[in-house]
């Protein structure tokens, strides 16, 4: 947490009021930059003191179409003046609407709403068990994948340091390293009951699942009768240049659990099954109070279709192309940077040295980025990022490297 003790001087006046009353109120279980952001457009945002930033992180990954996106600001300022909230016992026009919308861009089947992504992977979990009544309970996930924060989802979890002081945890859960379907195999019993994997893992630092491997899972799946569920709470709603990530892959899960970019900034979650699978979730068995509430459905509704009508699944693809050219440069004349891999607006830069001080030194140069697994730079830009945001982000992250590589070396 950022406090004034340990926080620069250089912290402005407006800034250091709100950082007071964060340490006076509000319980610090994040770790906060000394900086106030007040206001954003696009792929900028503005701190209290008026200070002008970059954003290639934008909201974490939830700000898809770029801060307050025009159409998606519109939906909801109309819907909040109609209904804010209703429950779920009654029917609301948007949340239909957007059903069926995200329903014809996947696999079809029916959408379960919620709040965020580790409520839409506790549906899928539930899902999976009530299928066979808990009899076939168990569930395989990977090493290096990350499914939430709540008990379910943070066993599912297959990293120990998101484990410690948490125990016991939910039974149920078995753990393979990613891509090896020998071990996967060797898992599955006659308790099994569904495989839950990143089709490209995000927090685990932008990593596909290696060729082959999802079209093994969903073997595996076929043959053994269980569910495949995939976790696109980071790569689907578009971000990767395609709807879904599973897209690129040439295999369709019986599951996907969305959230994050999902409503373009607003809290939503998701879990898409098919018409078959969706009957044992059945009334009683799961909810979510504020799930498909009237303002994320009409921003979701919204998200989708300025994602067509403006073209930004074409966009995707150009601007990841630049990414990819100039941050390939970059490894060609930089010894630190290890490997480069883009999906779309997914893109991870793997270093030789600490990524916590490379996003320090982008922020020196007022671009937000970040970093995960220790030494992997993350970027998640908004699907609007234009060319001349891709060159400035590029450049500032490339002198920011440099700078820490050399610190490092002398």
């Amino acid at each position: 947490m950022a406090t004034i003790d340990s926080a620069s001087s250089a912290i402005g006046p407006k800034t250091r009021r709100v950082i007071e009353t964060f340490d006076r109120y509000v319980v610090p279980n994040y770790r906060r930059f000394p900086i106030c952001l007040t206001k954003g457009e696009g792929s900028r945002v503005w701190d209290a003191e008026g200070q002008e930033y970059l954003d290639l992180f934008p909201g974490w990954g939830c700000n898809l179409l770029g801060h307050c996106p025009g159409p998606v600001v519109k939906a909801v300022q109309e819907q909040v003046a109609k209904l804010i909230h209703v429950p779920n016992t009654w029917y609301t026009e948007p949340q239909g609407e957007w059903a069926k919308l995200l329903a014809e861009r996947s696999f079809g089947g029916q959408a379960f709403f919620c709040n965020s992504g580790t409520e839409a992977n506790e549906a899928a979990i539930k899902l999976v068990r009530l299928r066979t009544n808990g009899e076939k309970y168990k569930i395989i996930t990977f090493q290096g994948g990350f499914h939430g924060r709540t008990m379910g989802s943070v066993t599912a979890t297959a990293q120990p340091k998101y484990h410690e002081g948490l125990g016991p945890m939910l039974a149920g859960f078995q753990y393979a390293p990613h891509g090896d379907l020998a071990a996967v195999e060797q898992l599955v019993d006659e308790r099994t009951g569904g495989i839950l994997i990143e089709p490209i893992l995000g927090e685990g630092g932008v990593v596909p699942a290696p060729p082959g491997f999802l079209a093994g899972l969903r073997r595996i799946c076929d043959d053994r009768d269980l569910l495949l569920v995939f976790d696109e709470v980071q790569c689907g709603c578009g971000r990767t240049g395609k709807w879904f990530g599973y897209q690129h892959f040439g295999v369709t899960p019986d599951v996907i659990t969305l959230a994050k970019s999902l409503c373009a900034g607003i809290a939503g979650g998701a879990m898409l099954t098919t018409v078959d699978l969706a009957k044992h979730l059945r009334p009683g068995m799961h909810a979510a109070t504020f799930g498909g509430n009237p303002i994320a459905a009409a921003a979701g509704v919204a998200a989708i279709r300025m994602i067509e009508e403006d073209g930004l699944l074409e966009h995707v693809d150009r601007a990841a192309e630049a990414f990819r050219t100039r941050l390939l440069a970059l490894k060609e004349t930089c010894d630190a940077v290890r490997d480069v891999r883009v999906i779309g607006m997914m893109i991870g830069v793997e270093l030789s040295i600490d990524g916590a001080a490379v996003v320090q030194a982008c922020l020196d140069r007022n671009l937000l980025v970040n970093a995960t697994q220790g030494r992997v730079i993350r970027l998640l830009p908004a699907m609007t990022v234009t060319e001349a945001e891709v060159e400035e982000g590029c450049e500032k992250l490339a002198e920011a490297i440099r700078e820490v590589a050399a610190r490092g070396s002398a």
